[in-house]
């Protein structure tokens, strides 16, 4: 379900009185690969219910340049959407997603391990409220700037 942040904030206040354990990680996730699948779903296993903050276009392009993202915001937000492990999808317009960790407060807070703990954006936030962060192994070296330079150098 795609939600902006007062609905996510919301739904964060039921699932935390129901005890439920908030899983919370963020990217880009311009063209989708079996990649970030993985990566989901093994963040969707550390608890309950998993939200994505999802950068918005202007965040992206702000981060990766002009060129960026191939898939605009509400498709990409469709796609993880409908992911297995994605329980809800939340669009962020900054450069990261400090803010939209420190309104919803998750319990475990996720990035891949290309990303040392000590820079995970958000750490001090979830870690002062007694959550967790952690690193999950990549599966593959699949990324989207990898399928960027595929396609172009197969089709110039």
């Amino acid at each position: 379900m795609i939600l902006n942040l007062d609905e996510a904030k919301k739904i964060r206040k039921k699932l935390k009185e129901e005890s439920k354990i908030v899983v919370f990680t963020n990217g880009c996730f311009d063209l989708i690969h079996s990649g970030h699948v993985d990566y989901l779903t093994k963040a969707k296993k550390l608890g309950d219910v998993l939200f994505v903050g999802l950068n918005t276009d202007n965040s992206i392009k702000r981060i990766k340049g002009e060129k960026r993202p191939i898939l605009n915001q509400d498709e990409r937000a469709f796609i993880l959407s409908n992911i297995k492990a994605v329980d809800y999808v939340c669009l962020f317009d900054e450069d990261t997603p400090e803010k939209i960790i420190s309104e919803l407060i998750p319990d475990v807070l996720v990035k891949g391990s290309d990303w040392t703990i000590d820079k995970i954006v958000g750490r001090e936030i979830v870690e002062a409220n007694g959550g967790k962060v952690i690193t999950i192994d990549f599966v593959n070296n699949q990324s989207t700037s990898n399928i960027i330079n595929i396609i172009l150098q197969r089709y110039k």
